[in-house]
């Protein structure tokens, strides 16, 4: 098929200085987008924030090396934490470039622990730049493109969101992501925005995956560019779906869902009932539908033989 192109479209990458985020921006930008690379330029850390910041922004290097391979970009270092900051990224695009036609929601800290050691400010961080984060630039992105009657949205939550030991926060709030993700794609639909998101597996500043130590073999297993490409699919033109969940790493694309069975129902049961009927409560993986955004099959269940007055 033909290669997959941005021409004279502006995309918005927010954490672009590094990483995942980097390789994002380097993709739409090598396939003829302009890119907003947004980046504070702090020191990165996974479990308290603790870190030493680079000496030079690196999203200055994006920029430069988006400009040296004859692309365009404008750097960004607003935070994403306040509206303020929010709004500030997207001005930057419509400054630079008049236009936001997509937004790949990246950045974000991340804060680790078991959960009686988060402390309060921790657990704020991951709020502030997860969930809010995705919101406070989603919002003035949205205007613009809801103005233009086109857009992709493309958000980034995490495996953490199945549930991992010691992420309990971070990974509460990438959850949140794929709900809002959902309710988003519902918003968009009649105004031509398509929202998804993505929980890449990768493995970066050094880190190990689960059981698999650090070393440079599973570094480049679980490099970002195995995940960029899935990122520049959700954001095209031809994007083939919305709001849907997609796991991404080590060369493996698959789509995640929620689910839901028929479950037992008896409107008039007490504790006992449910145990005697467990099994049809918790069902077996064969009973489980996908729930599309939108599906309320549970809520259709419930309301079996209910008569509404009249």
């Amino acid at each position: 098929m033909n290669e997959l192109r941005f021409d004279g479209q502006v995309a918005i990458v927010t954490g672009a200085g590094r990483n995942l985020g980097r390789s994002y921006a380097l993709l739409l930008a090598s396939r003829g987008a302009k890119v907003v690379v947004n980046d504070l330029g702090v020191g990165i850390s996974d479990t308290d924030g603790r870190a030493e910041a680079p000496a030079v922004n690196p999203a200055i290097a994006v920029v430069n090396e988006i400009r040296a391979a004859g692309g365009e970009a404008e750097i960004s270092t607003q935070s994403i934490s306040d509206s303020v900051g929010g709004q500030g990224i997207v001005q930057t695009a419509l400054d630079a470039f008049g236009r936001v036609d997509i937004l790949v929601n990246n950045a974000g800290v991340v804060r680790q622990g078991p959960i009686d050691d988060m402390e309060d400010s921790w657990c704020h961080d991951l709020v502030d730049t997860q969930i809010l984060g995705t919101i406070n630039v989603t919002r003035p992105a949205w205007r613009v493109m809801k103005a233009n009657g086109y857009g992709r949205v493309v958000n980034v939550s995490s495996g953490a969101a199945f549930g991992i030991p010691g992420m309990s926060v971070y990974g509460a709030a990438k959850l949140a992501v794929v709900g809002l993700t959902r309710a988003l794609s519902l918003e968009g639909a009649i105004l031509g925005i398509k929202v998804n998101v993505v929980a890449p597996y990768a493995s970066v500043r050094g880190n190990g995956f689960g059981r698999f130590k650090a070393s440079p073999e599973l570094a480049d297993w679980l490099s970002p560019a195995q995940v960029a490409p899935l990122v520049a699919v959700l954001a095209h033109t031809d994007c083939p779906c919305t709001g849907e969940w997609f796991t991404v790493g080590g060369g493996n694309v698959a789509r995640a869902a929620i689910s839901v069975h028929d479950g037992y129902m008896e409107h008039s049961h007490g504790p006992e009932d449910l145990i005697t009927h467990w099994g049809d409560v918790v069902g077996e993986p064969a009973d489980f539908r996908l729930e599309p955004a939108g599906a309320f099959t549970a809520a259709r269940r419930m309301f079996e033989g209910f008569v509404a007055p009249t």
